[in-house]
């Protein structure tokens, strides 16, 4: 038996973590099934997007939403997502239309961020697309950190992650 799944028109319904003091930025494409129903980014157990940022700050693993805040606070380091709204089949980014992007420029014109990752390709193509335009800011991609992307195993996710912290140190 196949499950068909259907589209439908979501809302971002968590706020960006970012303070004036952030220095680099990450954006995903829009929250998972889990993140949504976590109210929380990355909130599929599998993904490895809070294990990247201890390993890289070396942290110990947050747990809680409280916790997952305050290490990327700490660290200067700044979360959201491409899009406010969309049309989505799941947790699938290739099934993404319909967009309507999140203010990312008035982030960055109240922080003292200096560079924008995108965690994984789908994020970069639509910030691209939609917002570069509006900011004139590059992005620079990022291997995702989604359960999804089996090519990469924590290591070297870690590898190529690292690149953020020339900017946090």
């Amino acid at each position: 038996m196949v499950l068909s799944m259907e589209y439908k028109n979501i809302t971002h319904t968590f706020d960006p973590v970012w303070d004036p003091e952030c220095r680099v930025l990450i954006l995903g494409t829009f929250p998972s099934v889990k993140s949504r129903e976590n109210n929380f980014y990355y909130g599929h157990p599998q993904n490895r997007f809070w294990k990247v940022i201890a390993v890289l700050t070396d942290s110990p693993v947050p747990e809680t939403i409280v916790e997952k805040k305050e290490l990327l606070l700490k660290n200067h380091i700044a979360v959201w997502d491409v899009i406010k709204s969309c049309t989505i089949t799941g947790s699938s980014d290739s099934s993404i239309r319909d967009v309507r992007t999140n203010e990312i420029g008035s982030l960055l014109a109240g922080s003292d961020i200096s560079v924008i990752y995108g965690n994984g390709a789908k994020a970069c193509e639509l910030y691209d697309k939609h917002i570069r335009p509006e900011t004139g800011r590059e992005i620079v991609k990022l291997p995702s950190t989604s359960p999804a992307n089996a090519a990469y195993r924590l290591e070297r996710l870690c590898s190529e992650w690292e690149a953020i912290m020339a900017f946090l140190k």
